[in-house]
């Protein structure tokens, strides 16, 4: 061999040596094959104790059913709903309770919902930008003082207890509401949802 030849492949090797070196450091491509499927929203779910989406549908249609066999709703009042408390140790939204509640009920055609006092902003809001803006034809802006005043508030809460020891944790959720006739101040429709759910180790 010549020693050209030597240098030649000696000037490969050298070069070849880092290139092995970048390829063996290299990231590797990592892919996760997941299957997702969809679920039945209406299937009862057990996944913990807390409270979840079986707990919200169960409370939900006691709550609506028994408003709507009270006979209050005859002549579709108007409707507003106030707070609703969480007196549990857990995290709940309950602004998505009573809205699965208001949901059902305006469906079925019974009653009629005004803004609630977290919603009212809002619509001042919009009636302001429509009557002062100056943006709008007078005729087709919305006047202000047309409201329609609700004439029942439903108030509720949900409490909660809990017991626990080395191999069993129960929980026991109690969901109230309540209608107070907003004039007269007083209660005309009450109703109580009771959830007992128990894990054990």
């Amino acid at each position: 061999m010549s020693f050209k030849s030597f240098v030649f492949r000696m000037s490969l090797l050298v070069l070849a040596i880092p290139l092995a070196a970048c390829q063996t450091v290299s990231s590797p491509v990592v892919r996760f094959d997941r299957t997702v499927n969809y679920g039945d929203s209406k299937a009862v779910e057990l996944v913990t104790n807390e409270f979840g989406s079986t707990d919200l549908q169960m409370i939900a249609e006691k709550m609506v059913g028994s408003l709507i066999e009270s006979g209050l709703f005859q002549e579709r009042p108007t409707v507003t709903i106030s707070t609703v408390k969480n007196k549990t140790s857990e995290y709940i939204d309950t602004t998505n309770v009573m809205n699965s509640i208001q949901t059902q009920l305006i469906k079925s055609g019974k009653v009629r919902f005004t803004r609630s006092i977290q919603e009212m902003q809002a619509g001042v809001d919009e009636l302001q930008r429509q009557n002062q803006s100056g943006l709008y034809k007078e005729t087709t802006a919305a006047k202000t003082g047309q409201m329609t005043a609700a004439r029942y508030t439903l108030e509720g809460e949900l409490t909660s207890i809990v017991k626990a020891n080395d191999k069993t944790k129960d929980v026991y959720y109690k969901f109230t509401l309540k209608l107070f006739d907003i004039a007269e101040g007083t209660v005309e429709w009450a109703e109580e949802k009771e959830i007992r759910k128990t894990s054990k180790r």
